[in-house]
């Protein structure tokens, strides 16, 4: 495999996670919640496949399972926001943490401590048909359908109008028949997807293990892209695949500069990119204002 080839690889596997997520946060915000909860869906995602696999020795029981608990952990976001009045900001920050707990605490429930869990194996890879990028999972060759699939959905379908609506003008979608907090449920299930997926793909696609804390960050990135990206699919996962690709160009960096270059300044450059990139946006569109908008009109 020649170094070119090498570094796209490492750029999709780092990248296709991101993109998962980010997608999840562009849902969220087009039905005008800012998903602040990435990170905890995230993880619960990729302690839920790994777990998965262990126990039950299926990933397609595994991916099932992180499914099935990354909507839930979304639906409980969708009932503190719109059933109790929080603000959402503030519950996806809780949500974030709950994520990070409770994998830890099943873990430690489940296994006496809190060291890292290995699986046998992990998401089917592509095989030798794609030459060298057949040690990638099959998620990275669905990531840009899925990406393309979402455009479709949000820009040239009806749902994707009522989403809308629902999130920007909730008054007026009452007044046609849409009611914007089954809209916004919807959304978040369908992100909670979108978000195992990402999990699975972080733990269980490049490497077949789950560590504390081993999102680092990357809900949050997520969520920067979206942003980014100005709430668009095609632009938010363009940002995504930016911040890997910095993240990616670090690690390069270390393996040529690491005696003179500090090595947390290398591992610092994709949070880095990530605030340049929303001060960016907030320079150019607004970002912190179009965010506190949306979430004073989900109110009404």
């Amino acid at each position: 495999m020649t170094e070119f080839h090498e570094f796209m690889v490492a750029i999709l596997r780092s990248g296709t996670p991101l993109v998962y997520v980010t997608m999840a946060g562009v849902i969220a915000q087009r039905a005008g919640v800012w998903h602040l909860g990435l990170e905890g869906v995230m993880i619960v995602g990729a302690c839920a496949t790994i777990l998965g696999i262990v126990l039950t020795g299926s990933f397609a029981a595994a991916i099932v399972i992180a499914c099935v608990l990354c909507v839930a952990a979304s639906v409980l976001l969708w009932f503190v926001i719109e059933k109790l009045g929080a603000n959402p900001i503030i519950a996806g920050l809780g949500l974030t943490g709950l994520g990070i707990g409770g994998t830890a605490l099943a873990v430690q429930a489940l296994f006496g401590s809190l060291a890292a869990v290995t699986a046998p194996f992990g998401v089917p890879r592509l095989g030798a048909a794609f030459g060298p990028y057949g040690a990638l999972s099959i998620f990275v060759l669905m990531m840009p359908f899925v990406v393309w699939g979402m455009w479709v959905l949000l820009c040239r379908t009806r749902f994707g109008l009522r989403l809308a609506a629902a999130g920007e003008h909730p008054l007026a979608a009452r007044s046609v028949g849409t009611d914007p907090a089954r809209v916004r449920l919807i959304a978040l299930a369908a992100g909670g997807v979108l978000c195992a997926i990402g999990g699975a793909e972080l733990a269980a696609g490049g490497l077949t293990i789950f560590a504390q804390n081993m999102t680092a960050g990357r809900g949050f990135m997520s969520f920067a892209a979206v942003i980014f990206g100005a709430g668009h699919p095609i632009a938010a996962a363009f940002a995504a695949m930016f911040f890997s690709l910095v993240g990616v160009a670090g690690i390069r960096l270390q393996l040529l500069f690491g005696a003179s270059i500090p090595h947390d300044v290398l591992l610092s450059l994709p949070y880095l990119a990530t605030i340049l990139g929303v001060w960016i946006s907030g320079r150019m569109r607004g970002g912190a204002k179009a965010a506190t908008e949306a979430s004073e009109l989900r109110d009404y």
